[in-house]
């Protein structure tokens, strides 16, 4: 079982880093499906996590009571979902006001803010090609929300809101780490969902949202990729890394929506977002060759 403090780099297992990639590729599809799902934006984030959850606790109980949480780890788990429902709440609520590229672009803001943790925070330093890497991955963030940012008052609103969002995901992550010390990935995913979805259900009863879907397909999706895929590997994932590594990962997800949101809703592809995007993709090489040494 993974310790609290990120793994040496002899220590981590081969597929974590795959499975952390690949968690920030299914999380990349969440704004697509919200935006095609006929519920409202919140309903859609408490869908998310209902549909998931039968499967969830079924990985997770057999685990549960092999190594019963202790007080303090409840306490964690259910906070964590507290805060995690926070951020599905805003994060969807932004999507549905401003572009796909934006609302992952400030979604994902904890992509700076994991990194500005470990350094200011947490006094860790970065090698070389990590500090290179974050550098680069930084300017192609940049990059990436100038050519797509339009501070227009249609998007000021979503923008705000995935903003928001973006600081309650650093929260969720900084805090899911500390229960991942002791216990497995799925319960901790499990334990914090059955906090979120009552939340995010009341939220969108006090919203007066359309709960029931007349289609089910998109919040089925969105449940596998994002929640029990995307989240489920990214929690494996977050007892592995340092905040410096799971930071510069999360910056996958906005190269992918940018994508995403130009293949199915027209949003462009600018040059600048192309370069952008190649500096992200350069960036996760240069952060994973300390591992391979």
């Amino acid at each position: 079982m993974p310790s609290s403090t990120p793994a040496t780099p002899m220590d981590i297992p081969r597929l974590a880093f795959p499975a952390l990639i690949l968690a920030n590729i299914m999380l990349s599809l969440g704004p697509v499906l919200v935006r095609l799902a006929d519920v409202g934006p919140v309903a859609a984030a408490f869908w998310r996590l209902t549909l998931a959850l039968p499967v969830l606790l079924l990985l997770a109980i057999p685990r549960l009571t092999r190594t019963p949480p202790t007080r303090r780890e409840w306490g964690v788990m259910l906070l964590a979902g507290v805060v995690f429902a926070g951020d599905l709440a805003a994060w969807h609520l932004g999507i549905i006001h401003t572009k796909v590229a934006n609302a992952t672009l400030f979604g994902n803001m904890s992509a700076l803010l994991l990194p500005a943790w470990a350094l200011l925070v947490l006094r860790q330093r970065p090698t070389r090609i990590q500090a290179i890497a974050l550098l680069l991955a930084g300017g192609g963030a940049l990059i990436l929300m100038g050519g797509s940012y339009d501070l227009s008052p249609v998007n000021l609103r979503g923008d705000l809101l995935c903003l928001l969002a973006g600081i309650l995901y650093t929260a969720y992550i900084l805090i899911i780490q500390r229960a991942r010390g002791r216990l497995d990935s799925w319960s901790v995913l499990a334990v914090s969902s059955v906090a979120s979805a009552p939340t995010l259900l009341l939220c969108a009863l006090w919203l007066g949202e359309r709960i029931m879907p007349g289609n089910w397909t998109p919040l089925l999706i969105l449940a596998l990729s994002s929640q029990l895929i995307g989240q489920g590997l990214l929690t494996y994932a977050i007892g592995w890394f340092s905040p410096l590594i799971l930071g510069l990962s999360l910056l996958l997800q906005p190269a992918v929506s940018v994508l995403l949101g130009w293949l199915m809703f027209g949003e462009w592809l600018s040059i600048t977002d192309m370069i952008g995007t190649v500096a992200v993709g350069a960036a996760l090489v240069l952060v994973r060759l300390p591992t391979r040494s």
